[in-house]
């Protein structure tokens, strides 16, 4: 299951986006660190189901009239602090847990309403642009004190006369979790000495910066839109990357209102219905439709959209085990969803399927075309796939 890990300074809201996301309970309080042990949880993307090209919706508890979601692991872990990879605050653990995911939610505060280090002020008093850049300079710095102190070994390696510089680098990296193609694709861009010992500071930390963008992208969620001065919004926004404006509180009262039934919402819609008696919050629902006007929803789903769909280029393919009706074994329309990188084929999905699936792949058929399709046919989102295999 990919997951996208939760990051920023104390109280910029990781934990409320976190629990709207996940609908778990969690400890969410005004001060710094309230989260110590990382919360790990089950979130979901949203797309478009298939089914909605059929007569009949699919009765999977995960499709709610063609809005199909499709589970990803979430991480909230603790707030950090400036110097993070020098152990300040909570420190090198929580950076260690961040490599961990396959991209990042950076949360800032768009409200300025905490300061950098985490502490409530006055909204509107502190930047938030300040904290941008704030987790991907961190996490670069603590990747290049370990490439820093690996290097030595580097060193060594190259005395010997068969020694080969990307060789070395491959293995340094890998160790640290990326693979040969992050690796290999890392190293062609940058121009660095065959000779480590010509090395610089500047030279690794190069390295583990491009490394960290490759194997950790981050998209930025600008928390607090609710209440947060305009113009702070608007220079999140003016950024050249991509920002996300949210308000996760917002989506944690829908996503409660929902459950106890006084609403009627599906996450990522961009309006609600009030079914019930909602007493004295009517108000604040208004204002949060207004909200939700201006910036197209809440923005928690359309951050966890964004982090799979477009910094991940992940598709969303649906194997099925009869072409005709779209169906398992026992009948189910549509039960299964996988995510896999744009490029995919079908013998991608037969083993994230199962790897006996696979091992026994012998064809596959595009359900929604009716013809059977070659072993290097590119998936696309929303496929429907029967995958022929000696293991079915």
């Amino acid at each position: 299951m990919l997951s996208i890990a939760l990051a920023g300074k104390p109280n910029a809201g990781k934990s409320t986006f976190y629990s709207a996301a996940t609908m778990a309970e969690v400890d969410v309080a005004n001060y710094p660190f309230t989260t110590i042990d990382a919360n790990r949880g089950v979130s979901h993307v949203r797309t478009e189901c298939p089914c909605l090209a059929r007569e009949e919706r699919c009765g999977t508890e995960n499709c709610h009239d063609g809005k199909r979601y499709v589970p990803v692991e979430l991480v909230d872990v603790a707030g950090l602090v400036p110097g993070a990879h020098e152990g300040r605050g909570l420190g090198n653990q929580f950076l260690d847990r961040l490599t961990n995911a396959d991209a990042i939610l950076n949360v800032v505060d768009a409200s300025g309403g905490t300061d950098a280090e985490g502490e409530p002020v006055e909204v509107g008093t502190h930047d938030p642009v300040e904290e941008v850049d704030f987790i991907a300079t961190e996490l670069d710095r603590w990747l290049a004190g370990i490439v820093e102190d690996n290097w030595e070994a580097v060193e060594r390696k190259s005395r010997s006369p068969e020694f080969d510089i990307d060789d070395a680098l491959t293995d340094l990296l890998t160790g640290l979790g990326a693979t040969d193609y992050e690796v290999a694709t890392t190293i062609r861009e940058l121009d660095y000495p065959a000779d480590p010992m010509q090395w610089t500071e500047e030279d690794r930390r190069a390295l583990a910066a491009n490394l960290r963008a490759r194997t950790l992208p981050l998209v930025v969620v600008a928390n607090k839109v609710d209440v947060a001065p305009p113009e702070n919004v608007e220079r999140l926004l003016d950024l050249d990357r991509a920002v996300i404006p949210a308000t996760a509180q917002g989506e944690l009262a829908l996503r409660r209102g929902e459950a106890g039934g006084a609403l009627d919402y599906d996450p990522g819609d961009e309006d609600f219905e009030i079914l019930g008696d909602v007493g004295d919050q009517r108000e604040a629902l208004e204002t949060l439709r207004e909200t939700m006007a201006e910036w197209d929803g809440t923005g928690v789903q359309r951050a966890l959209d964004y982090a799979v769909y477009d910094l991940l280029d992940m598709l969303t393919a649906y194997p099925v085990q009869d072409a005709t009706h779209w169906t398992d074994a026992t009948g189910n329309v549509l039960p299964d969803a996988h995510l896999l990188p744009e490029g995919s084929t079908p013998v991608d999905l037969a083993y994230a399927v199962h790897s006996d699936i696979g091992d026994g792949y012998l064809h596959a058929v595009d359900a929604r075309a009716d013809r059977q399709v070659g072993d290097d046919y590119e998936l696309e989102e929303g496929d429907v796939i029967k995958v022929v295999s000696t293991a079915n």
